[in-house]
């Protein structure tokens, strides 16, 4: 792994990893956005959503050490739009309230500056501690219940989407889930009766989230991630395949991807992402599974 990407050597990889998908990559639009988050120190990783859904190319990219406030950065350059809402104040709750490791941008080849990732593995806050933050979602505390009936409690990364006010909440699930756990779970916020195809691929879930929003109480959608369910991909979303087998990477060994399956009221879909660059925290993360 290099030791700082290099933002030509990262655009490079971007196109190559765009024309995957189809997905126009324009220099003049996403050169600005990566040289704001240069050096490339950590993390670098593809994803997509597979099938109608899609339609764009996702970059999470780990936050330099020097950007300090990520927020207030993609807000001076123009990134984002300046909003009283409580979205704007979460990163800023969270610094104060956890001790954060790392943070991490999302942004959309096609669409642009989307989310900041907050990720606090080794200081996992509860439910209850996370219910406090003046700006979290009172959908969280509203459904204290529902996390505490599955077992869920401790969260280790929070995602906060600027572009359409929610938040996700990563709980880590080492020893997978139980089918039956995996069905309450959907069954409890009112979705449909999964597939048992999708059961199974979802109880080797190392991360289930959940998806937040400041309007309602409802939790907005649910999602299973695990190391790459290829046959699954490969049988329901054959096109999708190209882009989860095809992506570069920059590490020795077998290229590391993960598949997610979604539930929300509009039905199930896949989400897939590839680990172009590692940085030594997800290292640490996934050690289990890396060769």
């Amino acid at each position: 792994m290099p030791e700082n990407l290099g933002i030509e050597e990262a655009f490079s990889a971007v196109e190559k990893a765009s024309a995957l998908l189809n997905v126009p990559c324009s220099r003049d639009k996403l050169w600005p956005i990566l040289k704001l988050f240069t050096p490339f120190e950590g993390g670098f990783i593809f994803s997509a959503t597979a099938g109608e859904r899609g339609g764009d190319l996702d970059l999470t990219i780990q936050v330099p050490r020097s950007i300090t406030d990520p927020y207030a950065h993609a807000l001076s350059n123009d990134l984002i739009p300046q909003t009283n809402h409580p979205v704007a104040s979460l990163l800023a709750d969270l610094q104060k309230g956890c001790s954060v490791e790392e943070c991490l941008i999302d942004v959309g080849v096609v669409g642009g500056f989307n989310k900041i990732y907050v990720h606090f593995p080794r200081d996992m806050q509860t439910v209850a501690q996370l219910v406090d933050l003046p700006s979290m979602p009172h959908a969280l505390a509203d459904n204290a219940g529902y996390f505490a009936r599955h077992g869920l409690d401790g969260v280790a990364m929070i995602a906060i989407d600027y572009r359409h006010h929610t938040t996700n909440l990563y709980f880590p699930t080492p020893g997978g889930l139980e089918p039956d756990t995996i069905r309450s779970l959907i069954r409890e916020l009112g979705l449909p009766e999964p597939e048992e195809e999708l059961v199974e691929s979802a109880r080797q879930t190392f991360r289930v989230y959940f998806t937040l929003g400041w309007d309602s109480s409802t939790i907005e959608r649910i999602s299973f991630a695990r190391i790459l369910d290829l046959p699954l991909i490969r049988s329901r979303e054959p096109e999708f395949t190209r882009f989860m087998t095809g992506t570069p990477y920059t590490y020795d060994g077998d290229r590391f991807s993960i598949s997610i399956v979604k539930w929300a009221p509009e039905g199930a879909w896949f989400n897939g992402g590839s680990y172009y660059q590692f940085g030594p925290l997800q290292r640490e993360v996934f050690r289990k599974f890396l060769k």
